[in-house]
């Protein structure tokens, strides 16, 4: 869709397929700049054992996907710093072409869309190198500075002064784009939210540190079995606040039905067909010996809201999103 705007703006503009075309590589080269970026992230982060689950590009940059943040300060530090880098790497390379080619246009003739196509990338890789340094969450700078302050702090309270930080640059941005760029604004709404998620992320880790599935899980809940029709998840949904429901069979959980796979069996089959025809069959267990960080870190992998915890192979209770929630609120209460 971007690449279509990017088009037709170029074709209004100057009715030439020669000028749409330049200004459609310009968009894949500055998004290939942006892949170069994240990739220095996630190479970065496989040093030190940490795997990306995937790179989402997003029309106002990109954002690769850790499993989990690095354990050490010093490891954070050059992992954020690693995305510039690759920034600083490829405009220092179209800045010695360029001298060495004799391609410089005046400044005053360089635009976003207007220039030599090199210079202009290499402008706009200055850019995001200077953007991405900004210290504030979600950009890099943000986790830069929380690195270095969590180098002689506590993480957790690194992580809330580098989140106010990025508040208050996020308050500046919003205000200054009412009277300037309303684009501003935008950053300034994507910086504020991304702070704060940051900030509530580390203090639920810091909450649920050392904590056993045990002391967490559900023991009050509702069971399915694979031969039960969907119309009897309807009338357990109805009948309390459980939303998704393990499915054992004797004593061995066999599948979880979450609410949307029972919305999309009674689409599909009705209400007569059975549990084992819309649960999921592929799905993540805990054991109760373990602790809840990582039983918390595969929920949130998962993209799922409940995890089975089991003894031997046995049900013992669930886990899920709004009962891990609920607990850190008591623990934080507890703390204060």
């Amino acid at each position: 869709m971007l690449i279509g705007w990017v088009a037709l703006v170029h074709w209004t503009a100057e009715k030439s397929l020669a000028a749409t075309i330049g200004g459609v590589a310009f968009v894949l080269a500055l998004f290939l700049c942006v892949v170069l970026h994240e990739f220095g992230h996630a190479l970065t982060a496989r040093r030190y054992g940490i795997r990306t689950r995937d790179i989402v590009l997003l029309p106002i940059g990109g954002v690769a996907r850790l499993e989990r943040m690095p354990d050490r300060p010093i490891q954070e530090f050059w992992v954020a710093l690693a995305g510039p880098a690759v920034n600083v790497v490829i405009a220092v390379a179209l800045l010695l072409w360029l001298i060495v080619v004799g391609g410089f246009a005046p400044l005053r003739e360089l635009g976003v869309a207007t220039g030599p196509f090199l210079q202009r990338l290499m402008f706009l890789n200055v850019v995001l190198v200077v953007f991405n340094l900004i210290p504030a969450f979600p950009m890099d700078g943000g986790r830069v500075l929380r690195a270095v302050l969590a180098m002689n702090l506590e993480y957790t309270r690194a992580t809330q002064i580098a989140a106010k930080i990025g508040q208050g640059l996020a308050f500046v941005f919003g205000f200054i784009g009412l009277f300037t760029n309303p684009f501003l604004v935008f950053i300034a709404l994507f910086v504020w939210i991304g702070a704060a998620q940051e900030a509530s992320m580390v203090q639920m880790k810091s909450a649920l540190g050392g904590i056993p599935v045990q002391r967490v899980m559900q023991t009050d809940y509702r069971t399915l079995e694979p031969g039960d029709v969907l119309s009897r998840a309807v009338e357990l949904t109805l009948a309390g606040s459980q939303k998704d429901f393990p499915v054992i069979e004797g004593e061995r959980v066999v599948g979880v039905l979450t609410q949307a796979d029972l919305v999309r069996g009674l689409e599909r089959h009705g209400r007569e067909a059975t549990v084992s025809a819309a649960m999921q069959h592929d799905f993540e267990a805990a054991d109760l010996s373990e602790m809840i960080e990582p039983v918390f870190q595969r929920l949130q992998r998962c993209q799922c809201h409940t995890i089975p915890v089991t003894l031997n192979g046995r049900l013992v209770g669930i886990v899920t999103m709004e009962n891990v929630g609920e607990f850190v609120r008591f623990q934080s209460a507890l703390a204060r």
